[in-house]
């Protein structure tokens, strides 16, 4: 049976013609992130679990890690955690196969506890987290689709995707990704709790930048004033590579210096000191927020990676967008994509696949339809490809 691909023109503007743009990157250590890794984490962990026990992925949904926010008192040279943050592992697993308990608890418990000694530089795993795990058995009618073997989707949803990233787009992401990369080696006072709202107006950028400054780094107000300067400064040399509009920085715009009010933090992290998070309220698939975008609001962190459409059509959506518009040669100038589910219905085969595209001057509608339905056509032929990245950690999901 052919698939329901449809493609059609996108009637809007183009996205760098628009004169605003509004574009949001939640960093590596923002609680709601935190969440997402967590859940995401735990998941892979599940998968490998079950790939080597039984050579499949057996059913399971751990997208609603929760994050409670702890207290603190920060201060120049040191601070301390008062309270640790409380992280609840909620969720639905396969616990037990054939009348043989799984250990699904302890191995979500250490794939947590992996993740933030990974990405928590300043975190003590010891004292200032309080990790509970309350993940359940998931409900008979959906297990019972997902083990049918012949991979049928376990819920009617869909996925939301769009290519290219526009130059304020991918100036917001690399931003974030790189004071939380390579940055971090030359300015250690950063922690990883960083946001990144870019603001284009016509052609000019504007970046504001809030970052949780570690205190056992900084020794006082002058070297807390100069990590600032530089930070901005560094950003800003950095996000200009990628454009040639005006573009401007702005750091901690909420610190007030006569008023001796800092974002100095213990850990680096908002969460200490009562940030709460949850999976699915930060960054999307791509990694952005982009309200002048066609947006999900699924969660695509901890979903199973073979049958949740949540996340493998969220997923699959900004890779058919990113195709077609390198395949097509200059023809395409933006596209969106919109797969829909049906319960029960294999996978592979969705409802509907819709294709918005802005088509280059000149260029006619019929010079590049064959071929994106082919595109299409093929990424969903071979979406359990994209199950393979996601266990292995090849494809971010926020």
């Amino acid at each position: 049976m052919a698939r329901n691909i449809v493609v059609e023109p996108l009637s809007s503007m183009y996205i760098e013609n628009q004169g605003v743009e509004i574009v949001e990157r939640k960093g590596i250590g923002h609680p709601d992130s935190i969440a997402d890794g967590l859940a995401e984490s735990v998941s892979r962990s599940l998968c490998n679990m079950y790939i080597k026990k039984f050579g499949k992925i057996l059913h399971h949904n751990t997208d609603e890690c929760q994050i409670v926010g702890g207290q603190s008192a920060p201060k120049f040279g040191g601070g301390i955690v008062l309270e640790p943050v409380q992280i609840i592992l909620v969720g639905r697993a396969t616990t037990e196969v054939e009348g043989e308990r799984l250990p699904y608890r302890s191995v979500a418990v250490k794939a947590a506890r992996d993740y933030l000694r990974k990405h928590c530089s300043h975190l003590n795993i010891d004292t200032d987290v309080t990790l509970e795990c309350l993940i359940g058995q998931g409900s008979v009618d959906l297990r019972g689709v997902y083990e049918t073997g012949n991979l049928l989707s376990n819920d009617t949803s869909f996925g939301v995707g769009f290519g290219p990233l526009s130059e304020t787009e991918k100036i917001t992401l690399e931003t974030e990704q790189y004071i939380n990369g390579r940055l971090k080696k030359s300015m250690p006072e950063v922690g990883e709790d960083v946001k990144v709202m870019a603001c284009r107006m016509k052609d000019k950028i504007n970046l504001t930048i809030a970052a949780a400054m570690v205190g056992s780094e900084i020794p006082d107000k002058s070297h807390y004033k100069n990590v600032v300067e530089e930070l901005g400064e560094k950003a800003l040399e950095q996000a200009s590579r990628f454009t040639c509009r005006e573009i401007s920085a702005n750091v901690n715009t909420a610190d007030d210096y006569k008023k001796g009010i800092y974002y100095l933090t213990v850990t680096g992290l908002s969460m200490e000191n009562g940030d709460d998070g949850s999976v699915g309220r930060g960054n999307r698939a791509n990694g952005l927020i982009t309200p002048y975008r066609p947006m999900s609001m699924e969660a695509t962190a901890g979903k199973n990676p073979v049958t949740h459409v949540g996340k493998m059509y969220n997923i699959l959506s900004n890779k058919i967008a990113n195709d077609i518009f390198d395949e097509m040669g200059g023809n395409v100038l933006e596209v969106h994509v919109r797969i829909l589910s049906q319960i029960g219905s294999p996978i592979d085969k969705p409802q509907t696949a819709s294709v918005q595209i802005i088509l280059a001057d000149g260029v006619k509608m019929d010079k590049v339809k064959k071929d994106i339905v082919g595109i299409v056509d093929n990424r969903l032929e071979n979406i359990s490809d994209i199950t393979d990245l996601i266990v292995k950690g090849k494809i971010p999901t926020f």
